[in-house]
């Protein structure tokens, strides 16, 4: 969780997003792999933003890899 409260999660999806998505997305952070998935890494209040946010992958066709729990540091040693 972090400083805010806000649980921070770190969505994988098949396929390149480009930074655009960030704000549609609720300010994710949108990192592309060398692999062909794309990261997705930002804050969530609520399970019910989550949701939400799963929701808008699905709607744009997004494939979901993985979807994990991440606190800070984690974040900074898998943007490496």
């Amino acid at each position: 969780m972090s400083s805010d409260g806000r649980t921070r999660y770190q969505i994988r999806v098949v396929g390149h997003l480009d930074d655009r998505w960030s704000y549609w997305l609720a300010d994710f952070v949108v990192a592309p792999s060398e692999d062909g998935t794309c990261t997705l890494t930002g804050p969530v209040a609520d399970q019910a933003q989550l949701h939400g946010i799963l929701a808008r992958l699905r709607d744009i066709g997004a494939t979901l890899v993985s979807l994990r729990t991440v606190d800070r540091d984690q974040e900074l040693l898998t943007a490496q």
